[in-house]
């Protein structure tokens, strides 16, 4: 997506978002709709990525409506998470 790679320009959307956290992670192999396998190797374009976005519902919604003219997002799934632990960065342990 111009001069970034769409994995990049997404999570930099949701830093300028203000959402509560992004992490992108790179698949090993992978396949969607077509079957076609995708594994990862250094000089492959179409590499399979998961980007999980952390905040809201309503936040999250709005920011995949905001998406919506980026091309050739994949699937877009919604999961609802239970918060065990969340340590601020640099936060001492409070043992």
């Amino acid at each position: 997506y111009g001069d970034h790679k769409l994995y990049a320009a997404i999570a930099a959307r949701a830093r300028d978002a203000h959402l509560a956290g992004a992490t992108v992670l790179r698949a090993m192999v992978g396949f969607g709709r077509s079957s076609h396998v995708h594994r990862r190797h250094i000089l492959e374009n179409e590499q399979s990525v998961v980007i999980e976005i952390v905040d809201t519902e309503d936040r999250l919604r709005a920011f995949v409506e905001a998406l919506r003219p980026l091309p050739e997002i994949g699937l877009i799934t919604l999961e609802a998470v239970e918060v065990l632990r969340m340590q601020a960065q640099g936060a001492g342990d409070d043992r």
